[in-house]
């Protein structure tokens, strides 16, 4: 985005992305400081370099890189922008780390409109400065008609960790908790029940929602005793807890009546043939943290807004086979393994 304002002015309202505006001429300095710089202003973009320079701070740096390609690109909660800002700034702080600045790319087809970039790009700004962090470099392309699915995003978070932390999914130990922040599904349910036109009495809304002020009292309240966080995305919290097995080498065990489902959510999911715990969150986590600090991380959680519906669900056991196993209220149970990528659609 390192181009300066030619004071061209786009038909935001009426008009469409053309060829001409991924050409690196003057629709493309038109779209760029006309759109996106509108949109995420800040001291970084203003310079116009085709990078950004910026401080860093003492410690430890942590980083990430995601890419989206949700449909439908607008969804009840949210949209692609707000979704690739939210859902690279929680890969970060899934570290305990402070998140400070983004880089946004972007694939846009022929024909899309500028009244919805214009959406998603003021989405992505809002929901950047909401986290107290900067879009500071980027880059835009434009491809024919018919070969990108209207707009892809791909985006990079940097953020910096504390002293003292290192979370990652082999320093889990039997006995260790596991704590989910709030109810699961919500994201999937939401894409898949707009995909489908799902005739719902209740609408369901994307959890889609910046986790960095919830991991910072979760930090504040477990410190070390936090061993590991994820944000349960595709595949849901099924995929996330094999994953942490296998690089653990353990096993987890679940009691399923202490997993927070909301109603709507179950009642979609048996429709569509899903168990939600194979469904996509965009703004929930899952920590694996010691015994001996889980009430107070689980306290705190609670104690925040978007952890009010924190559950204890469970706990890392002994297990060679690393399965992750669901006791049901009546005595029996299932062993829960990765779901076939086929069987979803593309929600994030």
């Amino acid at each position: 985005m390192s181009v300066k304002d030619y004071h061209g002015k786009l038909d935001v309202e009426n008009g469409r992305v053309d060829l001409s505006h991924g050409s690196g001429g003057r629709a493309m300095a038109q779209l760029i400081s006309g759109l996106f710089h509108q949109a995420f202003g800040n001291e970084w973009l203003a310079r116009c370099n085709d990078q950004s320079a910026f401080e860093v701070a003492a410690g430890r740096m942590v980083m990430t890189t995601d890419g989206y390609v949700v449909s439908p690109l607008f969804f009840p909660g949210g949209n692609i922008g707000s979704l690739a800002v939210h859902g690279t700034i929680n890969d970060v702080v899934m570290a305990g780390a402070r998140p400070l600045y983004l880089s946004a790319s972007f694939i846009i087809e022929e024909g899309f409109r500028f009244s919805d970039l214009r959406t998603i790009a003021q989405s992505m700004g809002a929901a950047a400065r909401g986290a107290g962090v900067y879009i500071i470099t980027g880059d835009t392309k434009v491809v024919e008609r018919g070969k990108a699915d209207g707009l892809f995003i791909s985006t990079t978070g940097i953020g910096v960790l504390a002293d003292g932390l290192d979370l990652s999914a082999d320093k889990a130990r039997i006995g260790d908790r596991v704590l989910v922040s709030g109810s699961l599904g919500d994201h999937g349910v939401a894409i898949m029940s707009t995909r489908q036109n799902a005739a719902l009495q209740v609408e369901i809304v994307s959890d889609s929602a910046s986790l960095h002020d919830l991991v910072a009292v979760m930090v504040a309240a477990g410190g070390r005793g936090i061993h590991v966080m994820r944000d349960p995305t595709r595949g849901g919290l099924a995929a996330t807890l094999n994953e942490i097995a296998h690089q653990s080498g353990l096993g987890f065990r679940l009691q399923e009546a202490a997993i927070p489902v909301k109603p709507a959510v179950a009642a979609t999911c048996e429709l569509l043939g899903l168990d939600p715990i194979h469904v996509a969150n965009e703004g929930k986590l899952v920590a694996i943290v010691a015994p001996g600090v889980a009430d107070a991380v689980l306290a705190a959680m609670k104690g925040h807004p978007l952890g009010c519906d924190a559950a204890d669900i469970g706990e890392a056991v002994a297990d060679d086979h690393k399965f992750v196993q669901v006791a049901t209220s009546f005595g029996g149970g299932r062993i829960v393994d990765w779901l076939s990528g086929e069987q979803l659609p593309r929600i994030c």
